[in-house]
């Protein structure tokens, strides 16, 4: 396939600019052209006109056209009975500077010609017609042709000086993207942290730079961020992996000094501890794809009464559920009440004695609130607790390993995939978290 336009872009700007200047100033050159013709063609014919009246008025002052020849000193007129284009075929002769064809047909030669304008007129008995031609100034005649000669060279001159601008105006804007593609061309995956230049021009490229620093610094959290829970997955993997494998050395080693049923009861709590890691990180991977999951309405209030009744006290902590409203989104029931479930885990986790669960409706939201009465979250800890693998030190320091620390950002990325927020909001005491989703 042949290929008509050139593939640079400078060089297609550069000749569509070229070819759209090119009509604009030949249709102006055009249309000024033929405004001064016109406008020399328009006096000439005023003049003719008045020629051809005045001829006429003394046709009706009752001159003779033969005696109207004498009377005038100048040519371009002609006297014909009954408007007839044609005078008789008889012997002419000479009155003045006119040739008389008979006593009702004058001619005063030279008449009409090139670059002349013929005007028309009637007696008032229409006995006689009358045409009178004048020539158009010559001088304006010539200033015309000047200009169009200027002109023809002129339009083709002006039009390679836009295509021109317009190439090095390009090339100028272009050699910003330029440097954008290379410093682009160069980023990999272990060097996210380059940046690509921003021009001053405060135009459309400039925002592109922009909008690409922006880009690679999403890429590079996403990257420091992926490898980072990478890492952290392994570590926490690693930590049930390596007591069950002593287990089972210590067992191999040693068979008849152990207690084996303890020894697989300890595995069985290591392999779902596992398991259960296994499958937040599959969730959380679905997450952050943005796989789509089936919406239905839900009853939020249905779903923390059904949680609560099949929910198990634990060290005697009691979950108070307080139900003002009945609020039904639309979203995933089975997220959703995962997510009721971390909280409230989360909750027990750190109570001394009892846990709320208060569920109302505002400003087009449900907000559902989950309160403890525990130690609470440090205002700097505040956006730290929805990081993954993130647990406090007050965590670490239990006996219960206060889980792998993803309940949270589980959470929170679910509120996210349903158009909701969770955050930490002030309490009177201890942790509470406020999940907010819009009314379906």
């Amino acid at each position: 396939m042949i290929r008509l336009l050139p593939r640079s872009t400078r060089w297609r700007v550069a000749l569509f600019a070229a070819l759209a200047a090119a009509l604009v100033l030949g249709l102006g050159s055009y249309w000024f052209v033929q405004a001064l013709r016109s406008g020399l063609e328009s006096s000439a014919n005023q003049l003719a006109s008045e020629k051809a009246r005045a001829v006429a008025g003394l046709l009706d002052a009752g001159v003779k056209p033969v005696d109207v020849a004498k009377q005038l000193d100048y040519t371009g007129y002609w006297i014909s009975p009954d408007k007839a284009d044609s005078c008789p075929d008889a012997p002419r002769t000479n009155v003045g500077q006119a040739v008389v064809y008979g006593p009702d047909c004058v001619l005063g030669w030279p008449f009409g010609g090139e670059n002349t304008v013929v005007s028309q007129s009637g007696t008032l008995d229409q006995k006689h017609f009358v045409r009178a031609s004048v020539p158009i100034d010559p001088v304006g005649l010539a200033t015309v042709a000047t200009a169009e000669r200027i002109l023809w060279g002129g339009v083709p001159a002006a039009a390679l000086l836009v295509g021109g601008v317009a190439w090095f105006a390009v090339r100028r804007s272009l050699r910003a993207v330029g440097g954008i593609r290379a410093e682009v061309d160069g980023v990999r995956a272990g060097d996210l942290g380059r940046r690509v230049p921003v021009p001053d021009s405060g135009d459309e490229i400039t925002e592109l730079a922009v909008t690409m620093n922006e880009m690679l610094a999403r890429l590079d959290s996403s990257v420091r961020r992926q490898s980072q829970f990478t890492a952290d997955a392994s570590h926490e993997l690693r930590t049930p992996l390596a007591s069950l494998r002593t287990q089972l050395e210590v067992q191999l080693a040693h068979p008849d000094r152990l207690d084996w049923r303890r020894s697989c009861e300890n595995a069985v709590l290591d392999v779902t501890r596992m398991e259960t890691l296994a499958a937040d990180l599959l969730l959380l991977s679905k997450l952050d794809a943005d796989q789509p999951a089936g919406t239905e309405p839900v009853a939020l209030a249905d779903l923390v009464t059904t949680h609560v009744a099949a929910r198990v006290a634990h060290d005697g902590v009691e979950i108070e559920p307080e139900l003002d409203a009945v609020p039904v989104v639309r979203g995933h029931a089975g997220r959703l009440e995962r997510v009721l479930r971390n909280l409230v885990d989360n909750a027990e986790r750190h109570a001394k004695s009892r846990v709320t669960i208060t569920l109302t409706a505002s400003g087009g939201e449900s907000v559902l609130t989950v309160e403890d009465d525990g130690p609470g979250i440090p205002a700097g800890q505040r956006e730290r607790v929805f990081d993954r693998f993130v647990r406090l030190d007050e965590d670490r320091a239990r006996e219960d390993d206060g889980g792998s620390g993803l309940g949270l950002a589980i959470a929170a990325e679910i509120a996210r995939t349903h158009g909701g927020t969770l955050r930490v909001a002030d309490g009177a005491s201890g942790a509470r978290l406020e999940l907010r989703l819009p009314l379906a």
